[in-house]
């Protein structure tokens, strides 16, 4: 009976041992296995945050957007040229201004000849030449006109104008006057013919002139790459270009102003040529009364 009880406490007190000796092995093995997830875990979640943060960052590395400047073009052509470069600059530009200075005066009086034109009907209702005259706008051609024949029937004396009939002298008046008003409407037309044919040569000239230096600078550097040519030979084409760019529109004005001209004269002539039978029979009236 001893013995069966001290054979079951032995194996008591060794199961207590073993018991106590795993224990600890466990708890490594748990925080071994604790230590070992920790770092997957985190694996994880450091990629997912990795792609947020590099956005972020390529972003704040981007460099910002250099903004280079065009080496050649007007304002540098102006700077680097020389006085004869400058001069045909000076010169285009100052037949640019002529050019459109003519075109918008002559259109303004091209219409107010038109409203002249329509008003001249006032003078053929009037009791008489001299009330007609006085009806009509002072400056107006139409009146201008008129007064000549009028002034050429009164003022018909002298030794040398009694050599000359009435209807003659009353004729080369009442023409004389028709011919100031046409060469009045035709005042700048020769500017813009002018400046339409020669402005072109003026440009080509300036690039002739931008090329041979280009080409000058070129020959000198020793650097023949199509960086050193292209430029300044685009550059001096400019010039070509502000030669057109007059020429064009004075040519245009040129012959819209002649048509318009030839319109606006042939109411004049109109006007004329019924003054003079007007004025003619009126003072053969007088005469005849005489």
């Amino acid at each position: 009976m001893k013995t069966r009880f001290s054979a079951f406490l032995a194996a008591a007190l060794l199961a207590l041992t073993a018991a106590v000796a795993v224990a600890p092995a466990s708890a490594q093995e748990a925080s071994a296995a604790a230590s070992t997830a920790a770092p997957a875990a985190s694996a994880p979640a450091a990629d997912a945050a990795a792609p947020a943060a590099a956005p972020a960052g390529d972003i704040a590395a981007a460099p910002a957007k250099e903004v280079i400047e065009n080496p050649y073009g007007l304002d540098a052509l102006w700077k680097t040229g020389d006085f004869v470069a400058k001069g045909t600059l000076i010169i285009m530009v100052i037949m640019s201004m002529g050019s459109w200075y003519i075109l918008i005066t002559k259109i303004i009086d091209q219409v107010k000849l038109s409203g002249q034109a329509k008003e001249a009907g006032k003078f053929w209702k009037a009791a008489s030449v001299q009330a007609g005259s006085a009806a009509l706008k002072e400056g107006s051609p139409f009146r201008f006109i008129a007064d000549s024949g009028i002034k050429a029937t009164e003022h018909h004396e002298g030794a040398l104008l009694e050599q000359i009939d009435l209807n003659t002298w009353v004729s080369m008046s009442i023409q004389r006057a028709v011919d100031k008003v046409q060469s009045r409407l035709q005042d700048g037309l020769a500017f813009l013919a002018t400046v339409g044919s020669t402005a072109p040569f003026v440009g080509l000239f300036g690039t002739v002139w931008g090329i041979y230096h280009a080409l000058t600078a070129i020959g000198m550097s020793g650097q023949a790459s199509i960086d050193k040519v292209a430029g300044p030979v685009g550059e001096a084409l400019i010039m070509t270009a502000i030669g057109l760019a007059v020429a064009v529109p004075a040519v245009l004005g040129y012959n819209f102003l002649v048509r318009r001209n030839k319109s606006a004269m042939e109411e004049v002539r109109s006007f004329a040529g019924d003054l003079h039978s007007v004025v003619l029979s009126g003072s053969m009236n007088k005469v005849a009364k005489k």
